[in-house]
């Protein structure tokens, strides 16, 4: 089936913090904005619009940079190197990065660290709301726990339901969304919400496909 465009925008201090991350590490490999645009698929006035947080990309968009420049979406929110073995984030460091009108919202709550392989979510999907992501680099996988409600995940023309207290696997290396498939006339019940956690499993530098 058709999934409909993702309803949500990105966060605006996201929008300013990624924006600066990208001129700076553009500049780093010495590309102009014209060669990054041209590698991520994107017009120079809308990348230089992203550069100084003046668009609303989506985060489709804003990962495609990201490879574009050779790393992953969360390394332009890389503050460092751990500095100990055990890294603890509390709730109000926890990153609100995507969010829709009808309540919808997507937070990073923690990322490993250095040459990164994988991020830890946490994801709200309002009634009747989707997400639609792009085709991750071979070999990558999400991991999904739902924590209430049913989720349904999409993947290669398929629909497969995910119940509270369900996990689920998906291979993310290919285009895939999610749904909340809800009724909308129940978007103020917050039983009808549902939440769950993600896990993005990219696939390492050493075990993805030379493009």
């Amino acid at each position: 089936m058709t999934i409909p465009a993702s309803p949500g925008r990105l966060q605006n201090d996201f929008l300013t913090l990624v924006g600066s991350r990208i001129r700076d590490r553009r500049k780093l490999a010495s590309q102009t904005v014209q060669e990054l645009a041209d590698r991520a698929g994107i017009s120079r006035r809308l990348l230089t619009q992203i550069e100084h947080g003046q668009a609303n990309p989506s985060l489709v968009t804003v990962t495609g940079i990201a490879r574009a420049l050779g790393v992953d979406f969360t390394d332009l929110l890389d503050e460092g190197p751990a500095e100990s073995p055990v890294t603890v984030v509390g709730a109000a460091h926890h990153r609100l990065v995507w969010h829709s009108p009808g309540g919808s919202a997507a937070y990073l709550l923690v990322a490993t660290s250095g040459q990164r392989t994988a991020d830890l979510w946490h994801w709200r999907l309002a009634p009747g709301e989707s997400y639609s992501g792009r085709p991750d680099p071979t070999g990558s996988q999400e991991l999904f726990a739902v924590l209430s409600g049913t989720l349904t995940l999409v993947a290669e023309g398929a629909d497969q339901r995910v119940h509270q207290g369900e996990s689920a696997r998906l291979l993310s290396d290919r285009a895939y969304a999610y749904r909340n498939d809800t009724d909308e006339a129940y978007r103020n019940d917050t039983d009808e919400v549902v939440t769950f956690v993600r896990v993005v499993a990219l696939a390492p530098p050493s075990d993805r496909a030379v493009t």
